[in-house]
């Protein structure tokens, strides 16, 4: 029992990066894929990003997310090296 549970703990010790979020970019990124990429960011918050981004055009900043309802300082901190404003997707 304890081989089978030490086994199962360093084969999930391996995928945990796979968990990590995906660099994502916030101008161009759908609803779900903006969810999915970002840490703390669910459907609703994603639904309100593109949103505000359909509204008020491109954000020029990252720290322009904070003007979305429900991000905040601490979204912004935890996500900030996966977030990207380019162009492309």
């Amino acid at each position: 029992m304890l081989r089978k549970l030490s086994a199962l703990l360093l084969a999930l010790s391996f995928s945990l990066p796979l968990l990590a979020a995906t660099p994502v970019n916030i101008n161009t990124a759908d609803a779900a894929t903006i969810a999915h990429s970002l840490k703390g960011v669910g459907p609703a918050k994603a639904r309100a990003i593109v949103a505000y981004r359909k509204a008020h055009g491109r954000f020029k900043s990252i720290e322009g997310l904070a003007k979305v309802k429900g991000i905040g300082k601490s979204t912004l901190e935890h996500n900030r090296k996966d977030i990207r404003l380019g162009k492309g997707k």
